[in-house]
């Protein structure tokens, strides 16, 4: 796996953490953030939806920065979380904080999609419940599928935005400078949005950018990648770093 030499595009944190899991399985990685969390001003709407936790049989986080500031507003509101509710995280980072906060969090052992996540036993019970309700936190968009698949089995779904996703200011020529200055020669994106601010980075030079091997995280976010014109689009089933080292691990057994 050693001769791959990765883009990594997840927000600064995240990529940071991941380049150095790949070190460690001596695999070149080099980040450039193509996404930034932009937390949202609180608004009478979202605070109207904490107050009414309690209604809630269970409760979502997509990602980690929709944990950390979901469990910030959950301090502030709740001095003790409500009780007989389930939490669930979409992968096991996101679980983590959840857990570590004491919540009776539930995640996917193995891929961190939306589709994994709707096959937990939990959340089948939940789906079987009269009346159930779910709250979703997440940011300005995304997990639509998700909810759409709950609101067509009978749960009522609202969504907390609690952040954005911005692209970091960067100037023109940055992404095919970096590849070219790095010797780069495969890209990972983590999402629908990272591959849409991929495109808008690379600008007039995405043909040349859309050759290279592009790694995503499911299905859905492959297709989206060919419809760009990425041409060699390998998915890893999963946004974790083990699924990632996975879909490498394959890829050089099949050279």
């Amino acid at each position: 796996m050693s001769d791959w030499r990765l883009l990594l595009t997840r927000p600064a944190e995240d990529c940071a953490a991941l380049a150095q899991t790949l070190a460690a399985q001596g695999i070149f990685g080099h980040c450039l953030p193509l996404l930034a969390i932009e937390p949202l001003a609180e608004t009478p709407e979202q605070r109207s939806l904490l107050l009414d936790l309690d209604r809630y049989d269970a409760v979502i986080a997509v990602s980690k920065p929709a944990a950390r500031l979901g469990l910030e507003l959950l301090d502030r509101y709740w001095p003790q979380p409500p009780a007989r509710q389930r939490w669930f995280a979409v992968g096991p980072a996101t679980g983590a904080l959840l857990e570590a906060y004491g919540l009776d969090a539930h995640w996917p052992e193995h891929g961190d999609n939306s589709e994994a996540l709707l096959a937990l036993p939990a959340v089948q019970a939940l789906l079987n419940m009269p009346d159930a309700q779910v709250l979703i936190l997440r940011g300005d968009s995304g997990r639509d599928w998700l909810a759409a698949q709950l609101r067509a089995r009978g749960v009522r779904v609202d969504f907390l935005p609690l952040y954005r996703r911005v692209l970091p200011d960067y100037p023109a020529g940055t992404l095919l400078a970096t590849l070219r200055e790095q010797a780069l020669n495969g890209l990972v994106v983590s999402s629908g949005e990272g591959l849409s601010n991929l495109q808008q980075l690379a600008g007039a030079h995405w043909p040349e950018v859309a050759r290279l091997p592009l790694f995503v995280p499911s299905e859905r976010v492959a297709e989206l990648a060919r419809a760009a014109g990425a041409l060699d689009v390998r998915n890893c089933h999963g946004a974790s770093a083990a699924a990632l080292l996975a879909a490498l691990a394959d890829q050089s057994e099949s050279r």
